[in-house]
């Protein structure tokens, strides 16, 4: 979540100061031009919220030295991606899914400090380049709910078998050398359940882009224009990972390609993708083969049909009063109340690595100093609580070496299973295009 909400935060600090018009001009305006542009199941985008998102991608472009695409294909690209947003909106209001004001309020803090900003001065940053400080508090809310809409839907249910990091580690041997490889990429997504007739014409609208890019039009500028990909407004940049963190298609291609060459049409299960080298970095990994791990012992309240979010927040609240205001014992607590298989042993999960546990759990017991017991956090599951113990750092080269395999495993499944999910998703909304009455 927190290189996602960067580069979120660069790309909306880094616009540019809008023109100032009178409020009548403006009141004018906006009863002429704002209308329906989409209407997604039971809600409507309209023509200005198309607009300001628009003009963001306009921005973000631009300050990439990409060569826009036309305005017209530009809208209809951006358009498509506020459906796919509203889909998943309208998903987490049904599933309970909230960010209260304390969570959003610390992840605009770590906004101002990632940029080496206070509040203050993100909030005249903002006020500089046009944005209000309102529109800035729902995307960074609306980023927040898709992550953890994500998080329940896709990361929760993604399981790594032993044999899978075996597997992993003997096809992989360079896997963990700390190479780095900047990509950029282009989808062309197939529909859930694909006809052969649309895998024609999807293989067709592949052949066009490959020749426009043999032709001499710059990537970017392509990819903005055609791209289903999330990241297609950025160019379809994917920024520098690690050949672990690549997608298990890309990682395959990546060392046959030198910088600036692309790939040839790649078939996966979410549709047809074209791979650029932008760049290459690092060697062999150095320092001690060590890793953190984290002793800890939780409490869990699982949501589920007899028990909604909010009754569970509400007991598991009752519980952190307990602990921290009545001195209660936190194991008895946990094998009295805890719903998780560990409740048994007190709470007690062991020795814990990274990636082990769903972000939302591991951002909140890394925060934690041992002896320290966490607020009620939410997670896919439900509502724990958390107790840190202790940690420790070990020399522990094979395990340090299957602990990534894991989190490269499961961080490669997520990306797929998510592109499936979303795709999945799109194809089940009722959209009404109204776009084209312009």
């Amino acid at each position: 979540m927190k290189k996602l909400l960067s580069r979120l935060s660069l790309a909306l600090l880094a616009g540019v100061s809008s023109v100032a018009v009178s409020p009548a001009v403006a009141q004018a305006r906006a009863v002429e031009v704002d209308r329906i542009v989409a209407v997604v199941n039971h809600e409507v985008i309209t023509a200005l919220q198309l607009r300001s998102r628009l003009d963001q991608a306009v921005r973000q472009l631009s300050r990439q030295g990409v060569e826009l695409p036309p305005r017209e294909v530009l809208e209809r690209q951006m358009l498509e991606r506020l459906i796919i947003e509203r889909a998943q909106l309208q998903l987490a209001a049904d599933s309970a899914i909230r960010v209260d004001e304390a969570t959003l309020e610390r992840a605009i803090a770590r906004i101002a400090e990632n940029n080496g900003l206070t509040l203050g001065q993100l909030r005249e940053a903002l006020d500089r380049d046009g944005i209000p400080w309102e529109r800035f508090r729902d995307e960074i809310r609306t980023e927040l709910l898709i992550t953890r809409l994500r998080e329940r839907e896709v990361d929760s249910r993604i399981v790594v078998t032993d044999a899978e990091v075996d597997n992993f580690i003997v096809n992989n041997p360079d896997a963990f050398a700390g190479g780095e490889y900047l990509l950029a990429h282009i989808l062309l997504r197939a529909p859930e359940g694909a006809t052969p007739t649309q895998l024609d014409a999807l293989a067709r609208r592949a052949d066009e882009v490959v020749r426009r890019l043999e032709g001499g039009e710059d990537f970017a500028r392509v990819a903005a224009s055609v791209s289903d990909a999330p990241d297609a407004m950025n160019g379809g940049e994917l920024g520098w990972r690690s050949r672990d963190r690549l997608p298990a298609l890309f990682a395959e291609i990546v060392d046959r390609l030198q910088p600036g060459q692309m790939s040839p049409v790649l078939r996966s299960a979410a549709g047809l993708h074209i791979v650029r080298l932008i760049d290459r970095r690092g060697g062999t990994l150095a320092g001690p083969d060590t890793v953190e791990q984290t002793r800890a012992s939780h409490i869990l309240i699982r949501t589920s049909e007899i028990v909604s979010d909010a009754e569970a927040e509400s007991r598991i609240r009752g519980l952190y009063e307990r602990v921290i205001l009545g001195g209660a014992d936190f194991a008895e607590l946990a094998r009295n109340h805890s719903a998780d298989l560990s409740a048994a042993n007190g709470g007690e999960l062991g020795w814990i690595y990274p990636g082990d546990t769903v972000p939302d759990f591991e951002r909140a017991m890394d925060a934690l100093a041992p002896g320290q017991v966490s607020e009620p956090v939410r997670s896919p599951f439900g509502w724990h609580l958390i107790k840190v113990h202790e940690r420790r750092v070990q020399d522990v080269s094979e395990e340090r070496k299957r602990a990534m395999a894991r989190a490269a495993l499961r961080e490669r499944k997520s990306e797929d299973a998510f592109e499936d999910w979303v795709r999945q998703l799109r194809d089940s909304t009722y959209v009404e295009y109204r776009l084209e009455q312009d």
